[in-house]
């Protein structure tokens, strides 16, 4: 990879905004290997190929720029593009909000789809009729036919808005349960809802459906 497109990874990937040295630091042994002859050669590389990324990026055919701020380098909208991305920020759907039985549930369907409610309340050791319901509104799971035992319940399998959330290309891409259970608080952080809100959902229409469909078990 060229050190351009390191430094590009890196200023895109930055919080906040990056300085030279610790870029300097995070690059120096790949362009040492590069044949770089010392720490200073190392700088003087790091800020030639910040000052291409600088010029390359303040070409009008780009809507971003990478501007020095506060002492380092970030990547910002360009003046200009300030009322498209306002509009298109406008456009965007809610932070969705689950409680952590949600989640935990969410978490059982993703690992055995297709499951039926008894088989995650099997799993989990309590109702979970309310908590499909919330899954269910929020598009990140929908149903896949019936299983073919007695009573025929329901089966559940995660969305395309679920591969979307977590960045996923398909299910086949679905890390171990340790890191998945990882993924989803950092995903979901400051978006749990309070216990006596995810109470209500095992109160609402849907969730009497699912528990209905529930007690179909053979």
């Amino acid at each position: 990879m060229s050190l351009k497109a390191q430094l590009e990874a890196i200023i895109y990937a930055a919080e906040t905004p990056i300085t030279t040295e610790q870029m300097v630091q995070l690059v120096k042994e790949s362009v040492t290997a590069d044949g770089a002859a010392d720490e200073a050669d190392v700088k003087s590389r790091v800020r030639a190929a910040l000052e291409d990324l600088v010029s390359d990026y303040g070409r009008p055919e780009h809507g971003i720029e990478i501007r020095q701020v506060a002492g380092g380098y970030r990547m910002s909208t360009k003046p200009e593009q300030h009322e498209m991305v306002r509009s298109f920020a406008k456009s965007l759907k809610p932070p969705i909000r689950l409680s952590l039985p949600a989640l935990e549930t969410l978490a059982v369907i993703a690992y055995k789809q297709p499951a039926t409610v008894p088989e995650i309340n099997e799993i989990r050791g309590v109702d979970s009729g309310g908590v499909i319901a919330t899954l269910l509104d929020r598009k990140l799971i929908t149903t896949g036919g019936r299983k073919q035992v007695i009573g025929r319940p329901i089966l559940y399998k995660t969305t395309k808005e679920f591969l979307m959330r977590f960045g996923l290309k398909d299910v086949n891409e679905l890390p171990s349960m340790e890191e998945f259970e990882k993924l989803v608080a950092e995903s979901f952080q400051g978006e749990l809802i309070p216990a006596e809100d995810a109470a209500q959902d095992a109160d609402s229409p849907q969730a009497e459906e699912v528990a209905e469909s529930a007690a179909q078990k053979e």
